[in-house]
C-alpha cells in the first residue's frame, strides 16, 4: 500500500544542496525520520510537514499533496 501523501522533499533538499541529514538536524528528528517519509513509507504529523515547509519557505501545499485516491 502506497502513502496517500506524496511529498517533493527530495527535490528541495537537491535545489538547496542539502543531505538528509542536515534536513533532519535543522527540524530536530532523525535522519531515518526524512528518508521514510520522502519515501512515502510515514506520513508525517502535522508539526513535522510545518517544520519541513517552513524550512523551504514554502506552504505546505507546495512540499507535501494527497494522491488521488482511485477507489
Amino acid at each position: 500500500m502506497s502513502s496517500p501523501l506524496s511529498n517533493r522533499i527530495r527535490v528541495l533538499r537537491a535545489e538547496k544542496r542539502i543531505s538528509q541529514s542536515e534536513l533532519a538536524e535543522a527540524i530536530d528528528v532523525s535522519r531515518k525520520t526524512i528518508s521514510t517519509i520522502e519515501v512515502g513509507r510515514f506520513v508525517p504529523s502535522t508539526v513535522i510537514a510545518m517544520k519541513i515547509a517552513r524550512y523551504f519557505k514554502l506552504p505546505v501545499e507546495e512540499v507535501f499533496a494527497l494522491r488521488d485516491d482511485p477507489e
